[in-house]
């Protein structure tokens, strides 16, 4: 076909493919420049009077309404442009022409249309950003009826077969945050920046976790027998580093009432510093009791709620498991506050062989969050018993295990307690997942 004869030839086509291609690069930077820009920049140019700012943040929550009429867009500007360089290629090249045309064309709506565009837009996000706010409001005006056409057309088609459309589940969208957090900072030996991915984590796993796997053992728990004399009472109060302390009556078990050390001090005061005349059980609040499966996000509202920063936690039967507090929970997304050096974990002792000496009551959440291990505990809370939940068995001190990547040694037992274990990064990381290595004449002390 002589297209000569109706006003085109080989330059019209290529000016109609420039405006195409410049058309799809716009759309597709505007995309990803609205994706990647910085919700709170936007905000606080939004604060400052921007007219532009507001926009984008709107186009922010229509992403998907965003992505499909970019995807309309780009396909008609494709196959446009193919057809018109086609038939000007045809005029000139014959039966060759066509395939000239869709090679040419598919070559520079790759490079320049899809990578290079929305690389310089992911590039200089914010920028850009509210510099094609305008061309994606408007493209998404037009486009957005006829992409919705075809998405209707699409879905009575699927909806023919049997099909039905399902909604995202929210643990889906939650997997791809955590996965996000995970790849930031990925690359990067920053300390700085590896804390920012765990504290992220923690806040997401608060509704995960429950408090039996951050509470204080009660065999670790300090407390008072209220029976004793208050002048006892009182000195072993002072002389606790807790402001908060459990009281007990027959069994240690058996709490009865929580003395905080701030109403002790103003009892004695009270009685003008005669600690005899104090009536402790009086002085002492209510003890509050929760159950194990309380997920942190509940107890950390239920603190906020109550008032309260300390609460004991009891199993299924009732029987005391241990304590948790506010500043447990807050430690979960921080880290541990009380400590300063390096290796804030309490009980975990790095040694110069590049191995660590660690107590067994220390929890496997503390250890994946400073080492960035991954170590399950979903079977145990604790060091300890993660070893006796693979090995199967109480080991022998000196016996070595394989497992997770990691090689524990049993460096010192308590009875039928793990007290003490070394661990250290496993030579070969694909040995069995347990492995029992006997080492022969090792016994530490």
């Amino acid at each position: 076909m002589n297209w000569a004869a109706f006003g085109w030839d080989d330059w019209s086509a290529l000016i109609a493919l420039a405006v195409l291609l410049t058309a799809s690069a716009l759309l597709n930077a505007a995309e990803s420049a609205i994706g990647a820009s910085s919700r709170a920049r936007l905000q606080a140019l939004e604060r400052k009077g921007s007219k532009r700012a507001p926009l984008v943040l709107y186009l922010k929550t229509k992403t998907d309404a965003l992505a499909s009429a970019v995807r309309f867009g780009n396909i008609a500007a494709l196959v446009l442009a193919t057809a018109l360089v086609a038939c000007a290629f045809t005029y000139d090249f014959g039966f060759a022409g066509p395939i000239y045309a869709a090679i040419l064309v598919a070559g520079l709506f790759a490079v320049f249309g899809e990578a290079f565009a929305r690389i310089w837009a992911l590039n200089n996000a914010d920028r850009a950003a509210l510099a094609l706010v305008p061309v994606a409001r408007f493209w998404l005006g037009f486009l957005t009826p006829p992409a919705r056409l075809a998405r209707g057309v699409a879905l009575g088609i699927l909806r023919g077969f049997g099909w039905k459309p399902k909604e995202r589940p929210a643990e889906a969208a939650e997997e791809q945050l955590k996965g996000a957090i995970d790849l930031h900072g990925a690359a990067s030996p920053d300390s700085e920046t590896r804390k920012e991915r765990q504290m992220m984590r923690s806040i997401l796993d608060l509704a995960d976790v429950t408090v039996a796997a951050i509470l204080v053992h009660r065999r670790q728990v300090f407390a008072i027998d209220i029976e004793q004399p208050a002048e006892a009472i009182l000195d072993q109060a002072l002389s606790s580093p807790y402001s908060r302390i459990p009281l007990w009556r027959g069994v240690p078990d058996n709490i009865v009432g929580v003395l905080h050390a701030k109403a002790l001090l103003q009892a004695v005061r009270g009685q003008g510093g005669d600690a005899a005349k104090i009536d402790v059980p009086s002085v002492a609040a209510r003890p509050w009791f929760i159950p194990d499966t309380t997920t942190l996000l509940d107890q950390l509202e239920a603190f906020r709620r109550r008032r309260e920063h300390f609460a004991l936690v009891v199993d299924e039967y009732g029987g005391l498991l241990g304590v948790v507090t506010l500043e447990d929970i807050l430690e979960e997304i921080v880290g541990d506050i009380a400590e300063r050096h390096e290796f804030n974990v309490p009980g975990v002792r790095p040694q110069s062989d590049g191995s660590y000496v660690i107590d067994g009551h220390v929890t496997i959440r503390d250890l994946n969050r400073q080492f960035d291990w991954r170590l399950p505990d979903e079977s145990a809370a604790t060091i300890a018993g993660l070893v006796l939940y693979e090995a199967r068995r109480i080991p022998d001190v000196g016996q070595v295990y394989v497992f997770h990547g990691l090689r524990f040694e049993i460096v010192r037992r308590k009875r039928h307690q793990i007290a003490t274990l070394r661990v250290a990064v496993a030579d070969d990381a694909a040995t069995a997942k347990t492995a029992k290595i006997p080492v022969s004449g090792e016994r530490a002390a």
